[in-house]
């Protein structure tokens, strides 16, 4: 079926992909009105979404998606027909030491989510046609072996972590108010997400950040285990895509045709740092602790510590459905993304330096040293 959204609701609009997608769908005149949910927890930050303030097409509302009546008041007031719901607690890392706020957010909040949408679409029929879409991860379908085939949609769920077991928890609440009530659902697995406005607590900014600062550089155990890699560029027009094109109750995976290891990609960072920065003499005073300006490269910083609990070994994603359907297909090589995103933040560095406040150093201490 064919469906052209007029008035979206982005919950997690704020956050890292979710401000991507924003900015991709209000880059486009002919898309319609956007309303961003976003509790505006410490992922969420309204300079993600600096600037369309300015589009009459674009609304912000601090609401916590657990809230059904305001969700609900939000989704009548606005006539809203399209709901993606990017919303979530996301770091494993996070999940691992602080369990609850990922059950409450990814499940409750989700639920509360679906209800509203419910007594609103299906039940009053507030609106001709609707759509909601979830983002999901490739992390519900647990760890593959070194030689395992990629994951597809009907690969059995395992997760591993309090997080990925979360959003598995949401993905089949999802289902079921299809199954049950008909609620016109699609949802996108997505493989690792790195680009701008990626919060530090991830592999790649979390890396690109120290590099410039001259901090160790942490790795898990070996750092071999696998990831698929894909641009947020490119997962915002699969979701453009999956909501004009994708069929109401069906799952695709998307994901970025970028498989290595996590210190393959930290070694790539190290060699694109002393590359660009060593071109650039005149980003010395910006960036003075960073190791181009001394005799060692950037790879010296690389610190192996302890092994993360339950942590996954490797990630695949077939995502042959996703291109058949939606005419999916990645657009960004790791090489060029990494590239491109090292470049983003040495031109962005107060967008950062804003979020290296005490709580994240707190974190960073206490996430490590465990």
């Amino acid at each position: 079926m064919s469906f052209e959204p007029t008035n979206l609701c982005v919950t997690g609009g704020a956050g890292f992909i979710g401000a991507n997608f924003v900015r991709h769908w209000l880059a486009r005149p002919g898309h319609g009105r956007v309303v961003v949910l976003d509790a505006l927890t410490y992922a969420g930050n309204l300079e993600n979404l600096e600037g369309l303030e300015r589009d009459p097409r674009y609304r912000f509302a601090r609401e916590d998606i657990c809230d059904e009546r305001a969700v609900r008041n939000l989704l009548e007031q606005h006539r809203i027909d399209t709901v993606v719901h990017f919303a979530a607690e996301s770091h494993v890392d996070r999940s691992i030491l602080g369990p609850d706020d990922f059950i409450r957010t990814n499940v409750v909040g989700t639920h509360a989510l679906l209800k509203a949408a419910k007594a609103l679409w299906v039940d009053r029929k507030l609106v001709p046609m609707h759509r909601f879409h979830h983002v999901s991860t490739d992390e519900v379908y647990g760890s593959l072996s070194p030689s395992g085939p990629p994951f597809h949609e009907s690969s059995p769920y395992a997760p591993n972590s309090p997080y990925s077991a979360s959003k598995a928890a949401s993905d089949h609440l999802v289902r079921a108010y299809h199954e049950t009530y008909g609620l016109q659902t699609t949802v996108t697995n997505c493989s690792n997400n790195y680009g701008p406005y990626q919060f530090p607590e991830k592999l790649i900014p979390l890396t690109l950040i120290n590099i410039l600062r001259g901090k160790p550089l942490p790795v898990y155990g070996d750092g071999l285990q696998v990831r698929d890699w894909m641009h947020v560029a490119d997962h915002c027009k699969v979701i453009d895509g999956c909501l004009a094109k994708g069929r109401p109750g069906e799952v695709y995976n998307i994901g970025g045709n970028s498989e290595t290891t996590n210190i393959h990609v930290v070694r790539t960072l190290c060699d694109l740092a002393d590359e660009l920065l060593g071109a650039r003499p005149e980003l010395k005073a910006a960036f003075p602790e960073a190791p181009a300006w001394s005799s060692r490269p950037a790879a010296q910083l690389i610190e192996h510590v302890r092994e993360r609990p339950g942590h996954d070994r490797r990630y695949a994603i077939d995502y042959r459905k996703a291109e058949r359907e939606l005419g999916y297909g990645p657009t960004f090589d790791l090489a060029t993304g990494l590239r491109k995103t090292l470049e983003w933040y040495l031109s962005n560095r107060g967008w950062w330096e804003a979020l290296l406040g005490r709580d994240y150093a707190a974190w960073l201490e206490a996430n490590y040293k465990r």
